[in-house]
């Protein structure tokens, strides 16, 4: 693959430098025809931090002719006719994010804002995007075959629940009158399936390339299948959606893992191959090497820009996959526990050519990825028997055979605060904290609260029972709380007056009124206002979406208790934010409803004041 250009990244970027968005570009290039067309409902962004930009950059390197139609008009078939019928296949995805959590809050009220869209605008892309696009593509281009990739189709892959409609859905391949799904990180399955079209084959022929999707009329081609309950008993009888993704979560092995099959009524299947094998770090390094330009398409310029790319041009993706596993993330689903990571070298590379960016302050903003400090993988036989099935790494304890070390971590941070032109290297995309203290050497904890942090270091614990956090898949209270002493006392060694905040969640599965109620009193006692609270989001393809839908845990089918009820889901947020007043009234319902009354008073350990007329005595000023 071709090395990316060491260029200045915020000199003027011409459109030339893009792949092609219009026949005129095309002709400039000599080009009659593409070979891929890539429709994306994010704007077009050519940095490797956007799907977009990685699939087709990797196509262009293996040879391909590949144009871009980025958020074309949904209400206009013409729209997807700008470059006219691809040799190959026409390549679609909703952009970055899933749609709907593009444009909806957890409450389904529609977002102010489109960070993936000119000058943050909403409404540019459709509700289910790769659903919309998919049919407007087959409505004009009857036989050429259509390939969906990104996170919206990789999450929906099979039937799963759609949160928005409050409903079991087909597989997104069939909704979207879809060939294929090149599902996880695509790298590896795009170019086996441009090859094997490039060769002459029908793209119904194409059933044995790893991390798809397709659908069939026939199971004779599998090999040893996994037969996943019907969509109509899934239908019919939640416990049957819950087994099937039980049955899925074992099956997530790029090694080991078997074809799943699930059947539609008249006859039709769909049959999802095992995942891709992880990525080799040369082969890592080799994918963020690519020619990228590294900027928003110029058009967009006159709109005010792409609000996305402020918050990755001057980070860098160390890694890929985590080994964590909670259960609220779909990052299992996709893009596994195998840890794959770039070399310091490449990771050097691209941060020294940061260094000659006009804008460019001396600040690295992140050096991460899903789990920052997961840098090596798990143990050594994950990377030739992918991760155990029934198994977790960290979760509800560590397993014995858990490699545990940040060298390579550390040594990597070293090297690019030593960069010329480089002031401070932030560590922003999270850490687990967990992994971090298992580490009997706390080298990494003293350099991050030493060199990486700038006054508050973010957490995720989500919550502090251990009742909810077993659900969630996350380390215990206790874990948390020794951490976090542990950062205070060294930062203090440093001579610094630095902080952990927490992130927390509302209304996660496992969670009733009490546990919300704990952790209000979790936030008093700290003297923590938390401005942001995250109620649980039911998103596609997670274990505590699956419980969300069914009150099964998939993993063991045991029931869980969830707060499904919008009322209750409010007053659990509410109870986090007890100070602000505009949650009083939904604060005192709760705490009632809780049986903690004791909580609704004047005293020091109350969270509210009783309601006048309640039978609570009332503090009077004295009149003067």
């Amino acid at each position: 693959m071709a090395k990316r250009k060491q260029y200045p990244q915020g000199r003027k970027v011409e459109a030339s430098e893009f792949l092609p968005t219009t026949k005129a570009e095309m002709r400039r290039r000599g080009w009659d025809q593409c070979d891929f067309v890539y429709v994306s409902g994010d704007a077009y962004v050519d940095h490797p931090s956007f799907g977009v930009a990685i699939i087709t950059r990797v196509l262009e390197a293996n040879g391909y002719k590949v144009g871009v139609i980025a958020q074309p008009d949904w209400r206009d078939p013409k729209s997807v006719t700008v470059l006219g019928e691809p040799r190959l296949a026409f390549l679609v995805s909703s952009g970055n994010m899933d749609s709907m959590v593009n444009h909806y809050t957890v409450t389904k009220h529609r977002r102010p804002k489109d960070s993936y869209s000119p000058g943050g605008k909403m409404g540019l892309r459709p509700d289910h995007a790769t659903v919309v696009y998919g049919n407007l593509i087959r409505r004009t281009y009857k036989q050429v075959p259509i390939v969906l990739g990104g996170i919206e189709a990789s999450l929906r892959r099979l039937a799963h629940y759609d949160y928005w409609s409050n409903k079991l859905k087909r597989s997104i391949l069939l909704d979207a009158g879809a060939d294929l799904i090149s599902y996880g990180m695509g790298e590896k399955s795009i170019v086996a399936i441009a090859d094997s079209l490039a060769a002459g084959l029908e793209v119904q022929d194409l059933t044995f390339i790893p991390g798809t999707v397709y659908r069939a009329r026939t199971t004779e081609q599998c090999d040893k299948p996994v037969v996943l309950p019907t969509f109509e008993q899934m239908q019919v009888d939640k416990r049957e959606y819950a087994r099937s993704f039980g049955l899925q979560c074992k099956q997530l092995n790029p090694f080991l893992g078997r074809p799943l099959v699930e059947e539609y009524p008249h006859g039709v299947y769909v049959v999802q191959n095992p995942p891709s094998e992880p990525l080799s770090t040369e082969e890592f390094d080799a994918v963020y090497e690519l020619p990228y330009a590294r900027a928003y398409y110029p058009s967009y310029e006159k709109d005010g820009g792409i609000p996305a790319i402020a918050e990755i041009k001057f980070s860098l993706c160390s890694n890929r996959g985590c080994l964590g596993e909670c259960s609220f993330c779909a990052l299992n689903f996709h893009q596994g526990r195998i840890i794959q990571t770039r070399s310091d070298e490449s990771l050097l590379a691209e941060a020294e050519a940061m260094t000659h960016d006009p804008e460019f302050k001396g600040n690295i903003h992140d050096v991460g990825g899903p789990t920052a400090n997961f840098r090596v993988p798990a143990c050594q036989a994950q990377l030739t028997r992918g991760a155990c099935v029934g198994r977790r790494c960290l979760s509800p304890e560590p397993c014995k055979h858990l490699t545990v070390t940040h060298k390579a971590y550390v040594r990597l941070l070293r090297k690019l605060r030593a960069l010329p032109g480089v002031k401070r290297v932030f560590v922003r995309s999270g850490i687990r904290f967990d992994y971090a203290l298992l580490d009997d050497d706390h080298t990494f904890i003293r350099e991050l609260a030493q060199h990486h942090v700038s006054g508050q270091l973010r957490l995720a614990p989500e919550h502090v029972c251990d009742e909810v956090l077993r659900v969630m898949g996350k380390p215990s209270n206790d874990v948390y709380q020794r951490f976090c002493a542990e950062f205070e006392k060294i930062s203090k060694e440093v001579g610094k007056e630095q902080y952990v905040v927490p992130y927390l969640m509302s209304s996660h599965p496992g969670s009733t009124l009490r546990e919300a109620v704990r952790l209000a009193e979790f936030c008093r006692d700290m003297g923590y206002n938390p401005e942001q609270v995250q109620d649980f989001y039911p998103t596609p393809s997670t274990v505590s979406t699956c419980i969300y839908y069914t009150g099964l845990d998939p993993r063991t089918m045991e029931p869980v208790y969830c707060a499904t009820d919008p009322h209750e889901k409010a007053m659990q947020r509410a109870l986090i934010q007890y100070r602000n007043p505009a949650n009083r009234k939904l604060v005192l319902e709760a705490l009632r409803k809780a049986h903690r009354t004791d909580l609704i008073g004047y005293g020091p350990k109350c969270l509210v004041r009783p309601d006048s007329g309640s039978g609570g005595k009332r503090r009077r000023r004295k009149s003067r």
